[in-house]
């Protein structure tokens, strides 16, 4: 246990995390998505439900803050203007945690490839159908920094 790290991210979850470069990305996927087929590295969040893995990585993990989109979400049946009460969920906090960026529901197909290429696959429990986000990391700007 550590003072301020949210208990739920173990060790290799931590070590992902930091490990990540700017512009790397990361998805959280439901316990129905193909994780080990589509991951380049793969953690496991085995018992945990989707909303509260976001939660904690979006405490510690800045969003990028440089490109136009940075967080994507699935889309029910692959058609993005298709959206589960998870999904209303996802975007309600993100906009908490990075309120000055927008989920963007990516198709199906879209969504498979850019997870496929992500740095690393969060698989949860997450029982719910669609409920998969992909998060672009960005940086920590040093507190002396005017370019934030």
């Amino acid at each position: 246990m550590l003072i301020g790290i949210p208990a739920l991210l173990g060790p290799e979850l931590l070590a992902t995390l930091r490990a990540m470069g700017h512009g790397d990305e990361i998805a959280l996927v439901d316990g129905n998505y193909p994780a080990q087929e589509h991951a380049r590295r793969l953690v496991r969040a085995d018992g945990h439900h989707l909303m509260p893995v976001l939660d904690a990585i979006l405490t510690l993990l800045p969003v990028d803050d440089v490109v136009p989109e940075a967080l994507f979400r699935a889309s029910v049946k692959g058609d993005p203007s298709l959206a589960d009460p998870v999904h209303r969920e996802i975007e309600a906090l993100c906009a908490k945690r990075a309120p000055s960026r927008k989920v963007v529901a990516l198709a199906g197909t879209d969504f498979y490839a850019r997870a496929k290429a992500a740095y690393a696959i969060v698989a949860t429990s997450e029982p719910r159908l669609y409920a998969n986000i992909i998060i672009r990391k960005g940086v920590v700007h040093p507190p002396e920094s005017t370019n934030k």
